[in-house]
């Protein structure tokens, strides 16, 4: 009696209802959706990828180095919002990613050596900031590069003001430079200078960098590449047409990708 109960109301039961593709395929795509969003703020207002093109941070960054910047760390401007977020000030010694000021706003990196209301004097290749010298150790010389002009700065005199000196700043640093001729850092500007020194076009050459223009701080590199020796394709291998040296050139990078990467670098923090 007990199993024909149990039997009737196992046939009485409902089937079971198939799954809705619909319901989740929709699912699936607001997944997406959300998750392209999330990826979208975050390379808007926290992180974003660059790399490094050019020598002027070495050692510190090299060339093919790419790197991680904190987009979400230097404080804004004075909104009402940001003392309850993690922001600090920019502070002296912090490498920056930011737009150049002129010649379509490429994006540069550099390191922080004077914030507004410093003074910046370089004698003989040694930075003294409020009439203190620098211990810098992340700095690089190369003795076989002479140029007076960014080995004693503010210059002397007017021809030191080589050609390597945007027009604009040759008119204007006079203005900024004090008695004791030294370089006075003004509200809401930066001076900055690349750690290979003998090879940085820095704010010796065109001045200072806006705060606005200032994007974040490199955190990490998660990926270091060496950079192939500047050399045509078409001498190398005879071929010719655009297609034929781009498609060679991809494979001959594939192939050599776990040779040319610096394993040393991967996920090195910079300071």
């Amino acid at each position: 009696m007990v199993e024909t109960e149990t039997e009737n109301a196992a046939a009485k039961a409902p089937a079971a209802r198939p799954p809705d593709r619909r319901a989740s395929w929709r699912e699936s795509v607001e997944s997406l959706l959300v998750t392209i969003v999330l990826a979208l703020f975050a390379t808007c207002f926290v992180v974003q990828a660059f790399k490094i093109p050019s020598e002027s941070m070495e050692p510190t960054l090299k060339v093919g180095d790419h790197l991680l910047v904190n987009k979400f760390i230097f404080e804004a401007n004075g909104a009402w919002y940001d003392r309850f977020l993690p922001y600090r000030p920019i502070r002296r010694g912090d490498v920056i990613v930011f737009k150049f000021p002129f010649q379509n706003h490429p994006h540069y990196v550099k390191r922080v050596i004077g914030v507004p209301g410093d003074r910046i004097k370089i004698v003989n290749s040694v930075v003294y900031r409020d009439g203190q010298a620098l211990r810098e150790p992340y700095a690089h010389h190369d003795p076989s590069s002479y140029d007076p002009f960014a080995e004693n700065f503010p210059p002397a005199n007017d021809e030191f003001l080589d050609a390597e000196v945007l027009p604009q700043w040759r008119k204007e640093l006079p203005q900024y430079v004090n008695a004791q001729d030294e370089l006075v850092v003004p509200p809401g500007e930066y001076f900055v200078m690349g750690d290979n020194r003998d090879h940085s076009w820095d704010s010796r050459y065109w001045g200072f960098v806006p705060r606005d223009a200032i994007m974040g701080r490199p955190v990490i590199i998660y990926w270091s590449l060496k950079e192939p020796a500047e050399a045509s394709l078409d001498e190398e291998t005879g071929e010719s047409g655009p297609s034929r040296n781009w498609l060679l050139s991809l494979l001959d990078t594939l192939i050599h990708l776990p040779v040319d990467t610096r394993w040393g670098r991967m996920f090195k923090e910079v300071h």
